[in-house]
């Protein structure tokens, strides 16, 4: 069997969970394979809202396996808390549908405060941080200074903690940063061995024994503009959001990549520092906003808003090896008379169809307009539904980018959704 991923393709935040527990129901497996809990997955269905930071967004399928990678960076308080919250609200047995990677790294309290401090020495030049630790934990990872899930199982664990927490009070002591490291310590033991009760697995052999007979959904966090290698740093994230990423978050071969489900919104938004061609900042980008609902899911940021950027777009897909596409937020842009797309940039000057490596070059967008549909998408139930301006803005798209779109969401529900 194959293993196929589900990817961002902007700046995050472009509706992953949504689409994860769409899709997750024709996937007994379901994993986590990179990034940390500052990636807030909104699901919306029976009348409920959930926002999963890392816990896989199949959990709420009865029959789904769900894995946290050795890619991610996981928060024992936070998962803990995530955990809680799903007990009390649907009564699902988390601890029976979870599995843990032992060689996933852990978030200590400390980490957090690092994160803080760095941010706070950085002054204007700050990259954005959502201040969870994961920067931190994966310098940490890098540098073969980390505690991994696998580590809680060793009877000298606490010792193995003490030795990293002081490594990271004396950090913090050199940046003279004012704060209290024993804080969260009491919570993180606790939930420490809240982690016991889970099946800590060798990922690498578990994932490869279940791909035989069972197909698998890797679920992506953060978004391909945010990659740490292909992204705009400094301004990304740290880790490997592009689709390769799966396979070293999971320890599968690339071989076993099936299909690649590239999301995207209607539109472009992004939190944090960094640049952004088509973020608008007038009463169209406040109009975006207010109507998407543009507001972090865990951080409760606004988020910046503009127009679709293809060319970003096109980056992303070409990245990943994106097979099927799937548009998100597509009645967000209902009312709006026009539409603007970004199809090629002036970069300092030149005409441009590639993004660019300076981050801080002068980059202005090139738009193509549409008509706008004036249209109530959220009453499309079927492709034939959709009105002919977004079939043509639809139809543009896709020529292109060169790459069938696959799903449209038309709303928030799971039943919002066309298949095309």
């Amino acid at each position: 069997m194959k293993l196929d991923v589900v990817l961002g393709l902007q700046w995050g935040d472009e509706g992953k969970g949504k689409m994860v527990d769409v899709l997750a129901n024709n996937y007994p497996v379901v994993a986590r394979f990179q990034g940390g809990p500052n990636a807030g997955h909104s699901l919306h269905f029976e009348g409920k809202s959930f926002v999963l930071r890392s816990i896989p967004s199949g959990i709420f399928r009865k029959d789904a396996i769900n894995i946290i990678g050795n890619g991610v960076v996981l928060d024992p308080i936070t998962f803990k808390g995530e955990c809680d919250n799903i007990i009390a609200k649907t009564g699902i047995p988390v601890e029976e549908r979870i599995k843990i990677s032992k060689k996933a790294h852990l978030i200590l309290p400390t980490h957090r405060l690092l994160d803080a401090a760095n941010e706070a020495a950085m002054g204007k030049g700050k990259i954005g941080s959502t201040l969870k630790g994961i920067g931190p934990t994966y310098t940490d990872k890098v540098s073969r200074n980390g505690l991994r899930v696998g580590d809680i199982l060793a009877p000298d664990f606490k010792e193995r903690f003490s030795k990293l927490k002081n490594r990271h009070v004396t950090l913090l002591n050199q940046m003279g940063f004012q704060c209290d490291p024993e804080a969260e310590e009491a919570a993180f033991m606790e939930a420490v061995e809240y982690l016991k009760k889970f099946e800590i697995i060798d990922c690498e052999y578990y994932t490869n024994k279940l791909l035989k007979d069972k197909g698998m959904l890797a679920e992506g966090a953060q978004g391909s503009m945010l990659d740490i290698d292909y992204g705009s740093y400094p301004f990304v994230t740290s880790s490997s959001t592009a689709a390769a990423g799966a396979c070293i978050g999971l320890g599968v071969s690339p071989s076993k990549i099936g299909h690649v489900y590239g999301i995207f919104k209607a539109y472009c938004t992004r939190v944090g520092s960094g640049p952004f061609p088509t973020e608008l900042f007038d009463e169209t980008g406040e109009k975006l906003r207010k109507i998407g609902n543009e507001f972090g899911a865990v951080t409760g940021r606004p988020r910046r808003c503009g127009w679709l950027d293809l060319v970003a777009l096109k980056y992303a897909v070409m990245l990943s090896g994106v097979t099927d596409l799937i548009m998100m937020k597509s009645d967000c842009l209902d009312s709006f008379e026009s539409i603007k797309v970004c199809t090629s940039y002036i970069v300092d000057g030149q005409p441009s169809d590639q993004w660019p490596y300076d981050t801080f070059a002068d980059i202005k967008p090139v738009y193509t307009e549409f008509k706008g549909w004036n249209t109530d998408l959220t009453h499309c139930t079927k492709e034939e539904d959709l009105p002919a301006e977004f079939k043509d803005y639809i139809k543009f798209m896709e020529e292109y980018l060169e790459v069938p779109i696959r799903i449209i969401s038309v709303g928030p529900d799971r039943e919002a959704t066309i298949r095309r």
